[in-house]
């Protein structure tokens, strides 16, 4: 099963329709990747469609999808994969990503939702993931998700992502925020579960910020600055895995371009650093 690179490689953002614009008025080598949910630009049109095939031909964009419920009981939606399929051939895209959740049960639920940690759910999970790859003729990077309850558990979090990527032989869309954010609500250390994964798979790495309910209730938003913590475990990542193409998250309270740039600087400097480390200790 092929990996494709592209050209995959350092600091990316995600691709919000009000970014269209400035992202094209950016000097080239500003930002390396970008991502979209396919699912949001299949059959886009006119102004906007020309716009994100002018980025297209500028970036490698990574496909980041919210809709296929790996994990749910409705049977899996082939046309959309064959779709995303055709897109990432159309566009050279280098990655198709998805949650370790589910979202649909007869009709979509508009959330991401936990998968149960059972070995039934690895060999469920695990043969829709291989259906998919075998439609895309590519590995399916799977995103540990932040969750906020687990039912009856059979396995420990780590051990149920490691089952299910060994089982379906696919990637791993390794996301720091959600191991902070679990860590904080379900009472774990994250240096000790970013050591449990399957790290030899992960393919590339998401950064966010988060809301913050209470001291112990973290919530996955996307919708504010990356905090000093998830920052320290980025650099952690690193140590572990070296400096995989690394985007940073942001889906609501979107700041103008030059702020996101900023805060997208300090992946890069953060890369640079584990670069210069590794390069020391050769």
């Amino acid at each position: 099963m092929p990996t494709t690179t592209n050209g995959f490689r350092g600091a990316g953002l995600g691709l919000r329709r009000a970014l269209l614009g400035p992202l094209l008025d950016l000097p080239a080598g500003e930002v390396d990747f970008l991502e979209v949910a396919p699912e949001n630009w299949l059959n886009l049109g006119g102004r906007l469609g020309k716009q994100f095939q002018q980025l297209a031909e500028r970036y490698p964009i990574a496909f980041h999808g919210l809709s296929l419920d790996i994990g749910g009981p409705d049977p899996l939606d082939t046309e959309l994969v064959q779709n995303v399929a055709d897109f990432m051939r159309r566009i050279d895209c280098p990655v198709y990503s998805e949650h370790l959740t589910y979202c649909a049960a007869e009709g979509h639920l508009y959330d991401l939702l936990p998968i149960p940690f059972t070995e039934e759910a690895v060999h469920y999970v695990a043969s829709r993931v291989r259906q998919v790859q075998d439609i895309t003729g590519q590995r399916l990077a799977l995103e540990n998700a932040s969750y906020y309850a687990q039912p009856n558990p059979e396995m420990t979090e780590a051990e149920f992502i490691g089952a299910v990527l060994s089982e379906a032989d696919c990637d791993l869309l390794l996301d720091v925020n959600n191991i902070y954010v679990n860590s904080i609500n379900h009472h774990y250390d994250p240096l000790e579960f970013l050591a449990q994964l399957p790290l030899a798979r992960a393919r590339y790495i998401h950064v966010a910020g988060h809301f913050d309910e209470a001291d112990d209730l973290k919530v996955d938003t996307h919708g504010a600055d990356v905090i000093d913590p998830v920052w320290q475990l980025l650099s952690q990542a690193y140590e572990c895995v070296g400096t995989l193409p690394t985007l940073l998250e942001r889906d609501f309270n979107i700041p103008p371009l030059p702020e996101l740039m900023q805060e997208l600087g300090q992946v890069k400097q953060r890369q640079a650093l584990a670069q210069e480390a590794a390069l020391s200790h050769a």
